[in-house]
């Protein structure tokens, strides 16, 4: 019997590499780079392996599952040492949330904005990620603070909008920095953000897509496959499509009913914290295997997990 010929698709794209930290000894990660499918090594190159971001926010937050809160504990209460700790778990970079930003949430400005990203920055040595309470008006105003703050050690800003991308590319263009692009979920809102971006002078190796993520249940296998259609048009050689993608992966797992109800659930439902570490994982392991290049995570065992997962599949 003859040996059966794996066919290979030679794509004439790849997905542009951007780089965040790597200045004013911050360690550097690299994501991007790879011209295959995820994880398709007998077909092309992943020279940067995804990488795990962790969410910490601002202010200790009210809303989230008591399983979270139990998991993280005191450190909760404040950004710098709730960082120092996702390091510890295995973090390769750290998402701080301005939630306290928003109007309905403490509706807090440009000077505490600082003050957390300063605390954060100053904990953690891993390349750090911004984000905005989503408010485009008040994103404007945290980010423009947060990135002076940071300036010099090549972080990430987001929300970058249709509303608000012009000062946020601004933003980034003048400090060194890089922007998400955040769009819903389908693929010409997401080429054309990043076609405004780069009208406005923003480099490709400065763009990191968020296109957004439905979780396990809510829209995973349309997120799956919008990621994947980005993949495959980007390497089928269309540069507005080629940006690495975040995922907020945790955010979307956590919020479901199945990770937040703790009772009046069937028997089959099993252990709450074990269903809902495992909504977490699922998501996590799908968005992986469509194209995204960083999951950004909230639960510790999660990250484990994950990082375990993420090792498999580059060493295979």
């Amino acid at each position: 019997m003859s040996a059966v010929e794996v066919p290979v698709e030679k794509w004439t794209g790849k997905i542009h590499e951007v780089t965040l930290g790597g200045t004013g000894g911050r360690k550097a990660v690299t994501v991007g780079g790879q011209n295959t499918l995820p994880f398709l090594h007998f077909e092309g190159k992943m020279p940067n392996k995804p990488v795990v971001s962790v969410e910490v926010q601002d202010k200790a937050p009210g809303d989230w599952s008591p399983h979270l809160m139990s998991a993280w504990g005191d450190v909760m209460s404040d950004p710098g040492a709730w960082a120092k700790k996702a390091v510890e778990y295995g973090a390769d970079i750290i998402t701080l949330r301005l939630r306290s930003a928003h109007p309905e949430a403490g509706d807090t400005g440009a000077d505490e904005a600082k003050q957390s990203v300063s605390k954060v920055l100053s904990a953690v040595d891993v390349p750090v990620i911004i984000l905005g309470p989503g408010v485009a008006e008040k994103d404007n105003k945290v980010l423009v603070a947060a990135s002076d703050v940071a300036k010099g050690q090549r972080v990430a800003l987001g929300n970058c909008e249709e509303k608000n991308y012009r000062t946020v590319a601004a933003t980034c263009i003048a400090d060194g920095h890089v922007a998400i692009g955040h769009t819903p979920l389908e693929i010409n809102l997401a080429k054309q953000l990043n076609i405004l971006l780069t009208d406005v002078g923003l480099s490709t190796d400065s763009i990191i897509m968020d296109p957004d993520t439905g979780a396990l249940g809510y829209g995973l296998e349309y997120s799956y496959s919008v990621m994947e259609r980005l993949r495959l048009a980007a390497l089928g050689g269309d540069a507005m499509a080629a940006p690495p993608i975040i995922s907020p992966t945790g955010a979307e797992a956590w919020r479901q009913k199945e990770s937040k109800v703790t009772g009046g659930v069937p028997d089959s439902w099993g252990d709450h914290e074990e269903r809902a570490v495992t909504w977490e994982e699922v998501t996590a392991v799908t968005l992986l295997n469509s194209g995204v290049d960083i999951v950004t995570l909230r639960h510790p065992k999660t990250i484990a997990l994950i990082k375990a997962t993420i090792d498999k599949l580059m060493s295979t």
